[in-house]
């Protein structure tokens, strides 16, 4: 535990971290891969060259200050970023370096630091770091320990792949040892690691579980990224473009907070935009098998017809009294309004949502890219939906809506 004196001068720099937090952040990035690039291996590039990265570390260390002297209260976010830690596969030998950096960093951007305060920052990295490895300790036993479990990544093998939409594709792995996969939670994502030909650092994403554990294999859905945007979607176009059935990659165990809540029975809503659909489509699938009398309602948003995916897989699913799927596109196509295949054109709005979802008392489920996610967030409290009743998921680092 750290002493009074400590407490009183962590939270003395509040205003400090407010204020360079992202200047450090960044200073800190730069400093860690200069002295250990092997660490490149580990870290999301397209999350650095966003900012992402660094803001996120920015939040997170602002945080740690802020709460410091209630540890307690950070812990759900500790357990979030534990998890996408024991994904990518961060050990306790890590935690000195990123320490060591760290302060290294705010000396160089906050100049005239006091020794004190280096020495204060430096004592309570150690207390925050000896949680995280505890609690990533604990995430990797279970893991490997998990019926069909393994520790670190395992190869896979591409058994098949199915076009879903015009940039979307669902991947199907196949443990190459041949035996059953691990089951999971809906909701949990896997990393994904590969060995692009040309680039000289590994590279390692996240992508959700699309459809419900069967002991047999997993399913990730991914969408490529545009040709504008392929320097920051590397991996997403390596799968899609170079590797087919038959390859094999390495996978983590299944990871991840963002899951569904079996022990209530109050109403179901799941919403999504785009590639956001995968989580919750094992969400859905999992609840219509194992809590058969839930209502279910199903928003799926997406550009058109051409860029939706599991759309049919969720009808079958929806064809019943008590669930019910809609569809939303923001620009149909000539195809899609011949085939009246969509529920509203345009955008979702709050008229729209509060229109077409029966009880505001349910629970709610939301993924998808960032504009999308706020947005229907907050056109959810308009409607009068409670704040603890949203749960929902963002790509990338921990943020808040």
């Amino acid at each position: 535990m750290l002493n009074p004196k400590t407490i009183e001068i962590i939270k003395s720099t509040v205003p400090v971290l407010e204020k360079h937090g992202k200047e450090i952040t960044t200073r800190f990035y730069q400093m860690l891969f200069e002295d250990h690039p092997e660490l490149l291996n580990i870290f999301n590039q397209t999350n650095q060259k966003t900012g992402r990265q660094q803001t996120a570390l920015a939040n997170a260390v602002y945080a740690a200050a802020a709460y410091i002297d209630k540890l307690e209260t950070i812990i759900p976010v500790v357990k979030q970023i534990a998890h996408k830690h024991r994904s990518i596969g961060i050990k306790p030998e890590h935690y000195p370096i990123v320490g060591k950096y760290l302060l290294l960093a705010i000396e160089d951007v906050v100049k005239d630091v006091p020794k004190e305060v280096i020495e204060a920052w430096g004592e309570a990295y150690g207390v925050i770091a000896d949680i995280f490895i505890q609690t990533e300790h604990e995430m990797y036993v279970e893991a490997a320990e998990k019926e069909g479990g393994w520790k670190d990544y395992k190869p896979f093998a591409i058994s098949r792949k199915v076009k879903e939409s015009d940039l979307i594709t669902s991947i199907y792995l196949k443990p190459k040892d041949g035996k059953p996969t691990a089951s999971f939670l809906s909701g949990q994502y896997i990393s994904v690691r590969v060995n692009i030909p040309g680039d000289e650092h590994t590279h390692i994403r996240q992508y959700s579980l699309s459809d419900a554990p069967n002991g047999e294999y997993y399913r990730i859905t991914i969408k490529r990224e545009s040709e504008e945007k392929a320097t920051l979607g590397a991996v997403s176009n390596y799968l899609h473009d170079q590797l087919k059935e038959g390859d094999s990659i390495e996978i983590s165990a299944p990871a991840g907070e963002f899951v569904l809540d079996q022990t209530t029975d109050k109403p179901l809503v799941l919403i999504s935009g785009g590639v956001g659909v995968t989580p919750l489509m094992s969400m859905m699938k999992v609840s219509a098998k194992e809590q058969p009398n839930r209502d279910i309602t199903f928003i799926q948003a997406a550009r058109s017809g051409r860029h939706i995916a599991l759309d049919k897989e969720i009808q079958e699913i929806t064809n019943g009294i008590s669930r019910k799927h809609l569809i939303c596109y923001e620009t149909p196509t000539a195809e899609d309004i011949e085939a009246q295949s969509f529920d509203k054109e345009g955008y979702i709005t709050s008229q729209w949502l509060n229109d077409v979802i029966s009880d505001k008392a349910a629970d709610y489920y939301l993924c998808g890219p960032i504009p999308f996610m706020k947005a229907v967030y907050q056109m959810l409290l308009e409607i009068g939906v409670q704040e603890e009743a949203i749960h929902y998921e963002l790509f990338g680092p921990h943020e808040k809506l």
